[in-house]
């Protein structure tokens, strides 16, 4: 437990699990059929991530190396992403399905859940058992919560939204819960949710960390010291993460040797903790992989069949003993009676010697003689009555006597039975192939009634454990079939879906070739374009060369013309300025100031007029220069395509 809390403190802050991020991800339009896997027609299974993988994507952050020190831009730049997150648990596997499967029964056994928990209905369950069993486990972290009747294949998906489970469960695969493409779907949500029960359970307890160590304090909240320390772990490490570290083994380290020096943990008491976990683990997982082969269940099969063939047993047992009992009573009555006869014969016999002595010793009057006749009518009809019982009881025991042989002659019946049928099953002689050097032959009537019990018990106890081993090799078998069946109904649904995946791609394939067809004719449509475009572009270069070159040259005819006014202007006030600079000194001043400042208009109108020239020449040669360059481009992505 010390360590769990440990993990629970020292682990991940985020539950979601780490993402993996394609490092060749393409555009849409330069997709090859190779680099998409078809997402329709089959249930789409991610294959389970290595732990140890170096591209992954952080809850935090986004696409990065575990070895990099990149520093991350945001904390939250993993929450509006569009990304999707690829499911790393093996829910195509069919043991671990069935192992989700157990551990849900288990849950919702415990947990009291009403309705029928029979291994069809977790086996492929329908939309509104699931909606129960959603409902039901829902339930355990909101006790008020209520199903609505209409529209639960939007409810659900929106409830799991909205506790922030980290894959998608579709609207519709709720229409078919129970099809072998969305069940394990649904099963892992089920499973995430129960697991987010369990641990919203842990939290409500509010166990102290390392609460194992001290036998008085149940109770003690957390101070200021734990605080404080938890505080310092907590912005090393989120410190370390923003730079790029996935791991803080050292900063674990520090912080459980504080905590340990903080409550005073006992290292002994750790280290015997932590080796009875391993032990308790080991076993736990020993019995898993046993309780795969369900030999539980074969096993109390075997004690409940056992049991009736015991139960069957002591009837019989009983009933023979109770004819046993009842004919060793009749022999006994018999018996007696017999000896009473025999004996009160003998005391008859006994009598009648007397009295014939006494008849040979006396005289005997009319009276004596009337008197022995008397008795010896009297003696003849109890001996008459007697000699009949006495053929009674003979008959009666002759009759026994043919009963006890009717009864040895049908156990000899059923003992040829059994002889015959050991034979046809091998187990007789001592040499045959199934009597494994047992004597399965019974002979009833060589050795007395109490080793023929033993022989009979032996021969018994010999044949229940022959039956077991046939059993558990029938079930072997069984099993064995229920595998090999299994196999070859998954190697026929991978066949089908590499055919139809195998449809898919011709059909991409065509497809691609029609567009391969539409793209070619829109290259070839393009192409011509580009040359109509580029021969307006020369067209109208050409005509940019002729206006520069007429415009050139107009400027040059007007430069001229400023000069030849220039110098005809120079004259005339030259020949002015001759003529009265004499006479006018004023008028040469006011020609000298009129002579500077249309020297200046002129300097003026020669720069604009060269200016203007430059301009319109550095213009035009960069337009020219720029239709070159997009002449070069179009040229360059005619190439490329």
């Amino acid at each position: 437990m010390s360590s769990g809390r440990m993990s629970r403190v020292t682990g991940r802050v985020s539950e979601l699990p780490m993402r993996v991020q394609d490092s060749n991800r393409m555009s849409n339009v330069y997709t090859t059929p190779q680099s998409k896997q078809p997402s329709f027609g089959k249930l789409n299974i991610p294959k389970p991530q290595s732990v140890t993988s170096e591209r992954r994507t952080s809850f935090f952050g986004g696409r990065r190396t575990s070895g990099a020190s990149m520093p991350r831009n945001s904390i939250m730049s993993g929450f509006g992403g569009t990304e999707k997150i690829k499911d790393a648990r093996p829910l195509h596997d069919k043991s671990y399905v069935q192992q989700c499967i157990r551990q849900l029964h288990e849950f919702l056994t415990e947990q009291g859940y009403p309705g029928t928990l029979a291994a069809k209905t977790l086996q492929s369950p329908s939309t509104k058992e699931f909606v129960k069993m959603f409902e039901f486990v829902y339930r355990q972290l909101d006790p008020t919560f209520e199903m609505t009747n209409s529209k639960v294949e939007e409810e659900v998906p929106a409830i799991l939204k909205a506790l922030r489970y980290p894959f998608v469960l579709s609207k519709c695969s709720m229409y078919s819960v129970g099809a072998p493409h969305t069940w394990p779907q649904a099963l892992g949500a089920l499973m995430w949710l129960i697991d987010n029960v369990k641990i919203n359970w842990s939290l409500s307890r509010q166990e102290l960390l390392f609460s194992d160590f001290g036998e008085d304090s149940d109770n003690i909240e957390e101070g200021a010291d734990y605080n404080k320390l938890f505080l310092d772990y907590t912005a090393e490490t989120y410190s370390k993460f923003m730079h790029g570290d996935d791991t803080f083994q050292d900063e674990d380290e520090t912080f459980l040797n504080k905590l340990k020096k903080l409550y005073n943990v006992d290292e002994a008491v750790l280290m015997s903790m932590e080796e009875k976990h391993r032990i308790l683990s080991e076993e736990l997982e020993q019995l898993e992989k046993e309780s795969q082969t369900d030999r539980l269940m074969t096993k109390r099969m075997e004690r409940m069949k056992l049991q009736v063939d015991l139960k069957k047993l002591q009837s019989y047992r009983s009933s023979l003993e109770t004819f046993q009992g009842n004919l060793e009573n009749k022999d006994s009555e018999l018996k007696d009676e017999l000896e009473t006869t025999v004996s009160h014969l003998e005391s008859l016999k006994h009598e009648q010697d007397e009295l014939q002595h006494r008849l040979q010793n006396q005289k005997f009057t009319p009276a004596d003689v009337e008197r022995i006749n008397r008795e010896k009518r009297e003696l003849q009809q109890t001996i008459s009555s007697l000699s009949k019982s006495l053929e009674d009881a003979e008959q009666h025991k002759w009759n026994e006597e043919i009963a006890l042989a009717k009864v040895k002659e049908k156990a000899e019946l059923k003992l040829t039975e059994y002889h015959k049928l050991a034979r046809k099953l091998k187990l007789i002689p001592l040499t045959a192939e199934n009597a494994c050097g047992h004597d399965f032959e019974i002979r009833p009537f060589e050795c007395g009634p109490g080793s023929m019990v033993q022989h009979k018990t032996q021969i018994q106890m010999l044949l229940r454990k022959l039956v077991s081993d046939v059993e558990e090799e029938n079930s072997r078998l069984t099993n064995m079939k229920l595998s090999l069946d299994e196999s070859s109904e998954q190697v026929n649904s991978n066949i089908m879906d590499k055919s139809n995946d195998l449809k898919l791609l011709r059909e991409q394939i065509r497809k691609l070739d029609e567009r391969l067809d539409s793209d070619m004719q829109e290259l070839a449509r393009e192409e011509q374009e580009w040359a109509e475009e580029m021969e307006s572009v020369e067209n109208h270069r050409k005509l940019l060369e002729k206006k520069v070159t007429f415009g050139y040259d107009e400027s040059v005819q007007q430069l001229k013309t400023a000069q030849q006014q220039y110098h005809l202007v120079l004259q005339e006030t030259n020949e002015e300025r001759r003529t009265v600079a004499n006479n006018l000194a004023s008028l040469c001043t006011i020609a000298a100031d009129h002579l500077s400042i249309s020297e200046k208009c002129l300097e003026d109108l020669h720069s604009r007029v060269q200016r203007v020239c430059s301009k319109a020449v550095e213009e035009d040669e960069a337009a020219v220069q720029k239709l070159r360059e997009t002449l070069k481009t179009f040229m360059l992505k005619a190439n490329t395509l």
